[in-house]
């Protein structure tokens, strides 16, 4: 039995109307294609199974073909639907995208951009936050490379974001809206930016309420269900312990619920939890979360799309481009115990 031939370019261009040259530049990122064209003629290569000839592809042009999204670490399910969004971009331009690990050591990063350097890929998608210093002295370094989730400071080149202290904001006023006035704050890695953005937002809600907040209400980990659980523990420990806590990080929300469990405590009766980024558990988790939603898909679209055009020579946006969040009201929050106050 013959194997089905695989569709040609000719064979899109064809069903899309247009010329081979066309869907070649559709394909491959142009921007000297409409916008709907382009749609189009993705639409009948997704609907064809079309997989570009890569090799002579990148034989004739030079190029790997592939991309880094680098991540700070590879274990969070956090990444998994940028990495998507990424991936889905990529593909319909005929690049495929390693997803690079650092797990926090600045020297491995260094190694990322190194092959970026060295022509094993063609463009990087950084998310952890950080340039290492040996590679902000080189003027070239950070070429074909673009900023998602975490913003650093002083970066010359496109950055996709959140606003990190408005959402935390969001999350805050959420719980003062319900009555909570003891509110405790269990942040990610201090210092480093994403954690330092929601403690201020954190930090301004509740001035902006006229309510102090006692050193003991604030403590800081990493983004896991280990930290969530530890600060917890301090927290509900404290002579006078909050009825609401808003961690920096659904994971972090878990452990701090999975030790009020242990306690004898319950959510939300007793303690309100209210996480950000709504990972895929925080609607299965019992109380399901109430958290703050990150457009994880769209992030990764907008900057593997940034990423197309900065390879292609087209100018990237001089500033950050802002995408907005989402309060996701779920179980996990009530008003508070009048017992407990």
């Amino acid at each position: 039995m013959n194997k089905p031939t695989r569709p040609s370019l000719k064979d899109i261009a064809q069903r899309a109307g247009v010329s081979t040259a066309t869907a070649s530049r559709a394909l491959s990122g142009s921007d000297l294609i409409a916008e709907a064209t382009v749609d189009r003629i993705r639409a009948v290569a997704d609907a064809c199974g079309y997989r570009p000839n890569v090799r002579a592809r990148n034989f004739r042009a030079q190029k790997t073909m592939a991309v880094l999204i680098v991540v700070r670490d590879i274990s969070n399910s956090f990444y998994l639907e940028v990495f998507k969004g990424v991936e889905r971009v990529a593909r319909q331009a005929g690049y495929s995208v390693l997803m690079a690990n650092t797990e926090g050591d600045i020297e491995r990063e260094a190694e990322y951009f190194e092959m970026l350097r060295d022509g094993l890929a063609d463009g990087m998608i950084l998310m952890t936050g950080v340039v290492p210093e040996a590679v902000q002295r080189r003027r070239d370094a950070c070429e074909n490379v673009v900023v998602a989730l975490e913003m650093i400071e002083d970066f010359s080149g496109p950055q996709i974001l959140i606003d990190n202290e408005a959402s935390a904001q969001a999350a805050v006023n959420h719980l003062l809206a319900l009555g909570h006035t003891r509110i405790a704050h269990i942040a990610g890695p201090i210092p480093e930016g994403m954690s330092v953005r929601r403690r201020a937002g954190y930090r301004l809600a509740m001035q902006q309420a006229g309510l102090e907040i006692p050193d003991e209400y604030e403590c800081h980990g990493e983004f896991n269900m280990q930290s969530g659980e530890r600060c917890a523990r301090a927290l509900l420990d404290c002579k006078h312990p909050p009825t609401a806590i808003f961690a920096a990080s659904d994971e972090i929300a878990f452990g701090a619920i999975r030790h009020a469990h242990q306690r004898g405590l319950k959510t939300p009766q007793d303690l309100s939890v209210i996480g950000f980024d709504n990972i895929a558990f925080s609607e299965a988790f019992l109380p399901s979360l109430t958290t703050i939603s990150q457009p994880r898909l769209d992030i990764g679209e907008r900057a593997m799309s940034v990423l197309l055009d900065v390879m292609n020579g087209k100018a990237a946006p001089g500033d950050p481009t802002i995408l907005p969040t989402e309060l996701i009201v779920r179980e996990s929050t009530a008003v508070p115990n009048p017992d407990h106050n």
